[in-house]
């Protein structure tokens, strides 16, 4: 399960669940056409520390999508979002294609 990250400044802290980081990192995914996260509340796993993050997830893809270019997209799309909205610098997506609807 992701931990919550605690972003702490001068003026206090912000929380952001695990539930939120999940969400943030399925919201990315849906903006790839004919992407989707097989098991969107336990398809996702977000590691981090120190500022830096790893995400590890599972998805369903059409038959005939070209997969290494959608699961390539999925991996920009994320990184973006988490670095973005959370301030975490991603090391790696890993992508896995457990499903072909």
């Amino acid at each position: 399960m992701t931990e919550p990250l605690v972003v702490r400044g001068p003026g206090g802290s912000v929380t952001l669940t695990a539930a939120a980081l999940s969400r943030l990192v399925a919201q990315a995914v849906i903006t790839v056409e004919g992407a989707r996260l097989r098991r969107p509340r336990r398809g996702v796993d977000l590691q981090h520390a120190d500022g830096r993050a790893t995400v590890s997830l599972e998805l369903s893809a059409p038959h005939g999508t070209p997969l290494p270019e959608l699961a390539r997209t999925v991996q920009e799309r994320v990184a973006e979002a988490l670095t973005r909205t959370a301030g975490l610098e991603v090391d790696r997506v890993d992508v896995e294609i457990e499903e072909i609807t």
